[in-house]
């Protein structure tokens, strides 16, 4: 369909080439035009960094979870038996641990302020 010279034999020839020359320079265009949409491309990266970010998120507090579990079981099956119960009740009634804490901190405290006045450390 095309002479030996590599031209369109005919009108509708030249006009088939011409259609397929004009498709493929305008496929060409757009790859162009998204490499060079530079700020497309950066936040269609940070869109795949942020639905990383969240899945590992969403691991990481599962693994964490697992692992409390896994302490707080351990913890209440051993043991001497007065120790395992009293972390039980612990377990069950957190407030009154909660503040027998505070309050062991508070003296704590305390000690250590009264201990830094006496010795002149400040």
């Amino acid at each position: 369909m095309t002479d030996a010279t590599g031209g369109a034999k005919g009108p509708d020839e030249l006009r088939r080439q011409i259609e397929r020359t004009r498709s493929e320079l305008g496929n060409t265009v757009e790859e162009l035009a998204g490499k060079a949409d530079v700020k497309g491309r950066a936040r269609a990266r940070a869109a795949d960094l942020r639905d990383k970010a969240g899945a590992m998120t969403v691991q990481l507090r599962s693994s964490a979870v697992e692992a409390g579990h896994t302490v707080q079981d351990r913890a209440t099956h051993a043991g001497p038996r007065p120790v395992r119960n009293a972390v039980q009740a612990g377990l069950r009634h957190p407030r009154p641990v909660l503040v027998v804490g505070a309050a062991a901190g508070a003296v704590a405290a305390v000690g250590v302020l009264r201990w830094r006045h006496q010795h002149g450390h400040r």
